[in-house]
């Protein structure tokens, strides 16, 4: 892996600014680039890009292999032809800097309706291009675009909820019928995965160009009401009726006494096993065809999980369970080559997890936000221990904003970080920046001094998460004019004149 020394900025694409409610994959995101080039850094780091789930969670997405669809452009879909001026012209006014949840349906339904301008006036070679990238991508859309238009059909209920007849992938012979049935669904499910993968495709593009890599995110756990639990419950510990014999979670720690119960069903790895990992070998190779680096969430479950009954009400009555440890990712790069992967190895963090960061060799995490809560001067997370071959963060998407984490300090805590109180957020940058960390990474709030009302996730917490957003110009010459001279300062930047001062 390259380990050359540079900065990212954590963003979402759904946190982008812009017009039709949620930030999506067309002129902002370039403009964002732009910005991030600009300054010298060289990563964007996104969280999943899939359909999100409950609560607009990309961690809960419907599929481990699509995209999120409302992240399609309408402004790119009308310069592509397939809506008018007058199809955009009737949109609601949402107000800027939130992500408004009523904005997916809006954003699905203009895709729909470049669907059925492209079923009736598509050329031959764009119905050729369409079919080819679903003839590519065939082990996973079209389960995915049946699943999504058996859902539609059913008012978007959970599968379980459907007609009995549909609750489990059907054989071989009835699906023929059935995907005949739901043509038109099905493709519109189809040209929408197709509209995502041209969009991500030319906005990587773009940002390769300008010399900025992707840094993309793999979310340990599916969640239940997914196409991949739909259509492949033989990977996952159910029962006959298909409901989950366990879950995940985590066990009690000092922010949650009763752990938290994430409720995800869980794989039967043994399964896995016997295929080779042959589906986790299928996902991360779309993430790699995706994404320049790849974050592999809650690394730790990898080498043992917390499992928990389904029928408990919470995660106290779980137990560590052994996961498929280094075998798994045997199978990916005897497959796949090397992939550039990260491991998430936060939490408890036993001596299990750290034999299989060593094995894999791959870069950890250091989150420096968690650097004080104690008197131990040789703690991993201080910036001064930081070693070249991790990632360091002043927090994640699931820690409060650095400013509103310094607010919250108790005074002994505050004491030992000893942050310059005229500017506590723009030290922790600092400090981040001026680590041996290869890659730091700095969430787009805390370069705005934001406060917790603008916390992307609060882990627990079932509402209000998912929604803060970028305001237009709100990343100004005066933010981006500060990151650069950092960047400089530190040796992260990839302008001509780079270099620590």
């Amino acid at each position: 892996m390259d380990l050359s020394r540079r900065a990212g900025v954590l963003l979402h694409p759904t946190q982008l600014p812009g017009p039709y409610g949620r930030g999506d994959l067309g002129p902002a995101a370039r403009t964002f680039v732009d910005q991030l080039a600009g300054a010298g850094v060289r990563v964007w780091q996104v969280l999943p890009l899939g359909p999100p789930g409950y609560g607009g969670s990309p961690y809960a997405a419907r599929s481990a292999f699509a995209g999120d669809a409302a992240l399609v452009s309408p402004e790119l879909l009308r310069e592509e032809g397939w809506l008018s001026d007058e199809d955009l012209a009737q949109a609601p006014e949402w107000p800027e800097g939130a992500v408004h949840p009523e904005a997916e349906a809006y954003r699905l339904s203009l895709v729909a309706k470049a669907y059925q301008r492209f079923s009736h006036e598509a050329t031959p070679e764009q119905v050729a291009e369409c079919a080819a990238f679903l003839a590519s991508e065939r082990h996973w859309l079209e389960d995915f675009a049946l699943f999504e238009a058996l859902k539609a059909a059913h008012e978007m209920q959970a599968f379980w909820d459907w007609e009995p007849r549909y609750r489990r992938l059907l054989p071989s012979h009835e699906r023929a019928a059935v995907l005949a049935e739901r043509q038109d669904a099905v493709g519109r499910e189809v040209f929408a995965q197709w509209q995502f993968q041209r969009q991500w495709t030319a906005l990587r593009d773009y940002a390769t160009a300008k010399g900025v890599e992707v840094f993309g995110d793999a979310p340990i756990f599916v969640a239940k009401d997914s196409a991949d639990v739909w259509a492949h419950p033989e990977l996952f510990s159910l029962d006959p009726e298909g409901e989950p014999l366990v879950v995940a979670g985590v066990p009690p720690d000092g922010f949650s006494e009763d752990g938290q119960l994430w409720g995800n069903p869980l794989y039967d790895w043994a399964v896995h096993a016997r295929t080779g990992y042959a589906w986790w070998i299928e996902r991360t190779r779309r993430l790699r065809d995706l994404c320049d680096l790849i974050r592999l969430d809650h690394f730790r479950g990898f080498a043992s999980y917390w499992e928990v009954p389904a029928c408990a009400e919470t995660a106290r009555e779980g137990k560590w369970i052994p996961g498929p440890g280094l075998a798994l990712f045997q199978a990916i790069e005897g497959a796949l080559g090397t992939v550039p992967l990260i491991a998430e190895d936060l939490g408890e963090i036993t001596p299990d997890v750290e034999e299989l960061i060593e094995a894999t060799g791959y870069p950890g995490m250091r989150i420096v936000q968690f650097a004080y809560y104690d008197d131990d001067c040789e703690h991993s997370f201080r910036p001064e221990n930081h070693v070249e071959g991790c990632v360091a963060y002043t927090g994640t998407h699931d820690n409060q904003t650095s400013a509103g984490w310094f607010a919250d300090l108790d005074d002994c805590t505050r004491e030992r970080a000893c942050l310059d109180a005229a500017d506590p957020v723009g030290d922790l940058i600092g400090r981040t920046l001026g680590s041996k960390a290869f890659l730091a990474v700095i969430p787009a709030q805390d370069l705005l001094r934001l406060g917790d009302e603008a916390r992307t996730n609060a882990p627990g917490c079932a509402e209000g998460n998912w929604i803060w957003r970028l305001r237009p110009g709100q990343l100004d010459e005066g933010v981006l004019a500060e990151l650069r001279e950092r960047c400089r300062a530190h040796g992260r930047s990839s302008l001509a004149d780079a270099g620590p001062r």
